[in-house]
C-alpha cells in the first residue's frame, strides 16, 4: 500500500504565543503544542516533511549579531548563516518535542532536521527592487553607512527609523531534494525549508553561494510538495478557517475551494491580506496546477479535526 505524504508548513510566528514573552523556553513550548497535532497525523498513518517559517527568529539572531557588533566589535552574521542557524535552532525545538511526544505515544518513528538550501535565480526580478525589511531599526546616519560599506538597500519604515530591506525570490529548487526523498523513503519524519531554505545562488558550473534574500515559507513549502509529488499540502496558520472579504462587514470563512474558485478570489485582489493570506493562497495555487491532490489551510489545534473533514478549508483541484 503506497504510503501517504504530507507537507505540513508551519508558521514562525506560531512559535511566539506572546509578543512579550518570547523566550526559547516559551517558544519551545509552543512547538511542543504544534508537534503534538502532527503527532495526531503521524499516528492515523501520514508520513510528513514539515516545513516552517523563521521571520521572528532570524530577526532576533541578527539583532543579536547587530548588539554585539556595536557593543563588542564582533564581526556581524550574514543573513543566509542566521537563516541556517534558525533552521538548527527551530529544527531541534520542532525535533526534540516530535520525538518526545512519538515515544511517548510508543510510535517508533524517527525525526530529523535537514539544513536546507534553496536555489533562487540570481536573475529574479526581486534582487532589482528588495521590499522585504529585516533587522532593527536605525538612525538615517547608521543606515546610509551601512549602505556604503556593505552594499545594503536601507530604507525609511513608516516613520519609526531606517531598516536594510533585501529581495524575496521565488524558490526555484530544493537543494537537498534526494536527501528529503531517501529520508521520507526510509521512513523519516523530516523537517527541511526551514524559514523557506537557505536562499543560493548558482555562480556558474554548480557553484553554489548564499546570499542576502529571504524566501516565502508557503512558496517553498509548496515548490517541496510538488517535487515530492505530496498527497497533501496542509498549511498551519493562526486561523481556523480562510476567510472571504477579509476584515469586511462581509467577512465569511469558507470550508471549500475549488481550485479555479480560489485563483478567481485571488485575482479579485480584495480577498486576501497580501501579507499573510494571499502568499498561502498563491502557494495552494501552484501545489495544486502542479498535479496535487488537495491543501488544507486550518491552525495547529484543529489539524485533527481538519483531516477528518470536520474543520479548516479544504482547497481541491476542480
Amino acid at each position: 500500500m503506497k504510503k501517504q505524504v504530507a507537507v505540513v508548513a508551519i508558521g514562525g510566528n506560531s512559535l511566539i504565543k506572546d509578543n512579550k514573552n518570547v523566550s526559547v523556553e516559551s517558544q519551545y513550548e509552543a512547538a511542543r503544542e504544534t508537534t503534538y497535532h502532527i503527532a495526531d497525523m503521524i499516528e492515523s498513518g501520514w508520513d510528513v516533511a514539515i516545513g516552517h517559517g523563521n521571520g521572528p527568529q532570524v530577526g532576533f539572531i541578527l539583532r543579536r549579531s547587530e548588539i554585539a557588533h556595536k557593543a563588542a566589535g564582533m564581526h556581524e552574521v550574514p543573513l543566509d548563516v542566521c537563516g541556517a542557524d534558525s533552521q538548527g535552532a527551530i529544527g531541534y525545538s520542532l525535533q526534540q518535542t516530535l520525538q518526545n511526544e512519538l515515544y511517548r505515544r510508543k510510535i517508533n518513528k524517527p525525526v530529523a532536521t535537514l539544513i536546507t538550501q534553496v536555489l533562487v535565480d540570481k536573475n529574479d526580478k526581486a534582487f532589482s527592487s528588495p521590499t522585504k525589511p529585516i533587522g532593527g531599526f536605525m538612525e538615517e546616519a547608521e543606515a546610509k553607512q551601512k549602505e556604503k560599506d556593505l552594499g545594503w538597500n536601507v530604507v525609511e519604515d513608516a516613520g519609526r527609523g531606517w531598516r536594510r530591506v533585501v529581495a524575496s525570490p521565488i524558490p526555484q529548487e530544493v537543494v537537498e531534494l534526494e536527501a528529503v526523498k531517501d529520508l521520507i523513503a526510509a521512513g523519516v519524519i523530516v523537517i527541511t525549508v526551514g524559514g523557506g531554505g537557505i536562499p543560493v545562488i548558482d555562480a556558474g558550473d554548480r557553484q553554489l553561494i548564499g546570499t542576502a534574500a529571504v524566501i516565502d515559507k508557503d512558496y517553498a513549502s509548496s515548490l517541496l510538495a510538488r517535487e515530492i509529488k505530496a498527497d497533501l499540502f496542509l498549511i498551519s496558520t493562526a486561523v481556523e478557517k480562510v476567510a472571504l472579504d477579509f476584515g469586511k462587514p462581509t467577512q465569511r470563512d469558507v470550508d471549500h475551494m475549488t481550485l479555479s474558485e480560489v485563483k478567481k478570489y485571488l485575482a479579485e485582489g480584495t480577498h486576501f491580506a497580501k501579507g499573510s493570506m494571499a502568499p498561502k493562497i498563491q502557494a495552494i495555487i501552484w501545489y495544486l496546477e502542479a498535479g496535487g491532490k488537495k491543501a488544507i489551510i486550518t491552525n495547529p489545534e484543529n489539524i485533527g479535526r481538519a483531516l477528518k473533514g470536520e474543520t479548516g478549508t479544504v482547497i481541491e483541484p476542480d
